[in-house]
């Protein structure tokens, strides 16, 4: 993939991202079972709502200029996989996060994917 089709599908990804992750709440309230950790009354929920749609407000905005952004991009990826990681590891070790599984688990670690997929390569010398 070339470099300027790489940074205009990284700037689409970034777009989609940002929205999916400030929509992370409507999310919560559609299929609880596979975005929301919490039954009931908690704390939780809000906070990493309000966490991950400041998030996507920033995506959004590095979609204008990607390259003035890696590092807040290299920081959702990693975030993401060690985030999908851990909620693997518990959505494994308890039988009722298990829907977490197929919903924001996979979509963590493709999200992480596909933002380091479309990363600019550094020039070879």
């Amino acid at each position: 993939m070339s470099d300027p089709s790489r940074l205009k599908w990284l700037r689409i990804a970034l777009v989609v991202l940002g929205v999916l992750c400030v929509a992370l709440y409507p999310l919560m309230q559609v299929w609880p079972s596979g975005w929301a950790w919490h039954e009931g009354y908690s704390d939780y929920p809000m906070m990493i709502v309000g966490i991950y749609a400041t998030l996507g407000v920033f995506l959004i905005r590095a979609a204008r200029d990607p390259l003035a952004n890696l590092s807040l991009i290299w920081f959702t990826v990693w975030s993401s996989v060690v985030h999908a990681g851990i909620m693997a590891v518990q959505a494994l070790s308890h039988a009722e996060h298990r829907a977490h599984l197929w919903g924001d688990v996979p979509a963590l670690f493709i999200a992480a994917i596909v933002l380091a997929v479309l990363m600019p390569r550094p020039a070879r010398t």
